[in-house]
Parts: structure tokens; sequence; C-alpha cells
């Protein structure tokens, strides 16, 4: 009898390890503390899906969910033409949440925030501002006593969501980043130290004395790092806050592509912060898991229904009613 019921609960603990469905996914750092809490929280509502995510850059999210290596991606570039063009795996942008980069620095001496405008920052990484008490810095910061230091201007070394959305708001407010540097996940910088992955960044800007760098707010904050407020298109210097990318979003809300690819870096609003974005997750647009499909498709559900009002906990905004409406029938059609 005993043998008989242990056999019992042996093939039914493997008919439900039979139908558990492991999702992997990969791709950018910039949602990550989001992603993570969002994955956790839904397995421990659904027992049956687990949802692995390998924060490795956005570069590294379109390649593999491009190649069918993972059953997502996650980026904070949206996808180039010519990237969807070569993809095997076809996908559909679906934005999550909208979030922020900010500039943060290590400079000893100084408690007072200090003020960026964007063709400072667009110099600071093309070398042509070097020095921590410049003219053109201490425009921004009147008052305030700079010292004669060097800068050391740290960037990511991996490809980077995160570097699109900088470097398409430098490419936006100065001409020379446009013609010598351009916008990409990955781009040649004429200056500076590499590092990968928000997590590097922060950790070198922090560990170094005079360091100035780029992370999502978020990095910022857990890490209590000092960040600057950047001049808008309104020419107004405004620091990151939830309320400041939602206003950089609420154009686009109301005439959003249907693929969902657009730009909100250096947004018209005298309350919006010029370097916002939306993230998105990219999901084949037909899956070769039924099972993993109708998965992913009930977490995109769950994540409007519930993960949205966990946003600004973290330091993102929530997405647009409009957009959210949109997602919902874009979510019914993926197969």
């Amino acid at each position: 009898m005993k043998k008989n019921v242990l056999a019992a609960v042996v093939l039914a603990l493997a008919a439900m390890g039979a139908s558990a469905q492991n999702i992997n996914g990969a791709g950018a750092t910039f949602p990550y503390p989001i992603y993570s809490k969002w994955f956790n929280e839904y397995a421990q509502q659904h027992s049956g899906v687990k949802i692995n995510y390998q924060s490795i850059g956005s570069g590294g999210g379109i390649r593999q969910v491009s190649d069918g290596i993972v059953d997502f991606g996650a980026t904070d570039g949206p996808m180039s033409d010519e990237q969807i063009a070569g993809a095997k795996v076809k996908t559909q942008h679906i934005p999550t949440v909208l979030g922020a980069v900010v500039p943060v620095y290590n400079l000893p001496g100084v408690s007072k925030d200090l003020n960026f405008s964007g063709d400072v920052i667009a110099d600071i990484y093309l070398g042509t501002i070097t020095k921590w008490n410049d003219s053109r810095i201490a425009k921004d910061n009147p008052g305030v006593s700079l010292p004669d230091k060097p800068i050391l201007p740290v960037y990511r070394s991996d490809g980077s969501g995160t570097t699109y959305i900088f470097t398409d708001y430098l490419s936006k407010v100065s001409q020379d980043w446009t013609s010598k540097v351009g916008k990409n996940t990955s781009v040649k910088w004429p200056t500076g130290i590499g590092q990968k992955g928000n997590e590097g960044v922060a950790g070198m800007v922090r560990q170094s004395p005079y360091a100035f760098g780029y992370v999502e707010l978020i990095y910022a904050l857990q890490n209590k790092m000092s960040f600057g407020s950047v001049k808008n298109a309104s020419g107004k210097f405004v620091k990151a806050s939830t309320d400041g990318v939602t206003a950089a979003a609420a154009a686009a809300a109301k005439t959003m592509p249907a693929d969902y690819r657009v730009s909100i870096t250096n947004a018209q609003g005298a309350t919006a912060y010029p370097i916002s974005s939306f993230t998105w997750l990219l999901i084949p647009k037909k899956g070769s898991d039924p099972a993993k499909t109708k998965a992913l498709k009930d977490f995109l559900g769950w994540m409007l229904d519930h993960g949205e009002s966990e946003a600004s906990g973290l330091s993102y905004a929530s997405l647009p009613k409009q957009v959210q409406d949109m997602v919902r029938k874009t979510i019914a059609q993926i197969q």
C-alpha cells in the first residue's frame, strides 16, 4: 500500500515538473530592479511558472532573442530596422515602464547638487571639457566652488540600452556629438573608461574621486550617489523623478506608433526630464512553444493589472493609460 502511495506521489511530482514552465530571458540592466521584483512575485503567485532573467545589457538581449537563444529579450533602445530585418525570430516590442538616466559624479568637498547642460555633458565625453572647474560647468553652477581636478568620464563598455538613451539625448542637443559619435547601444567613446552594466558604472564612479558617469535613476538612489539636474528643452534644469519622466512621456502617449518604437529624450514641457525613455520587452510574435507563449502572455497581463502599480516604488514611471490600453490589444495578437 505504502509503495503504491509513494509511486503515485512520484508520478504526480513528475507530472508537475513536466507541466512547469521555465522561461528564460536576457537583456537590459536599466529595468532589472523592477523586472527582478515582478518575476519573483509572479512566480510566487503562479507555481507552475519560473521566469529566469539575465541582465546582460540591451545589445545582448536583442541578439539572443533574435537568434532564438532565449524566450524573450529586453531593451531600452528599440531595435533598428536593420536588426528587425535580420532577426531569425521576429519579435514584438512591448513597453513595460519608463525610467530616467542620470549624470552621476563623485566630487569630494562639493555637497550641492550640480546642474548640467546637454552640450556640456557631450563635451565631457568628447574630451573638450576636461576639468571640473571649466568655465561652462561653473556658469551652470553659480556660487559652487568647483575643484581644479581632471574629470574621469565613465561609460558602458557593453551593448547597452542605457547608452542608447544617453547618446540619443546627446545627439539631440550637440551637433558635435551627432557628427563625431552618434547614437547607438554601443558607440566609440572618444575618452574615458568603460565598465559593464549600470552596476559597473555606478561602482566605478563611487570608488573614483572626480569621476563622472551615467546610470539609470534607481542605481543612483540605491547607491546613494550624487546626480545632477539636466537642462531640458524648455531651458529648465530638472532633477530626475517619476513625475519628470511622466511629463516627458505625455506627448508620446497620444501619438504612440503601433510598434511602440519611440524616443522621448529632450521632450517638450517645462517639467519634463530630458533623459527619459520607455523600456521594452521583446516577445516573439509567434512562439515555438505554445505553453511558454501562453505563460508569457499571462505574465504581460499580470504586469498591466498588478505590476504597473509597483513602478513608482522603484523610481520608474508606470505606462500611461493610453499605452496600457494599446498594449492589451497587442498582447492578444501574439501567437
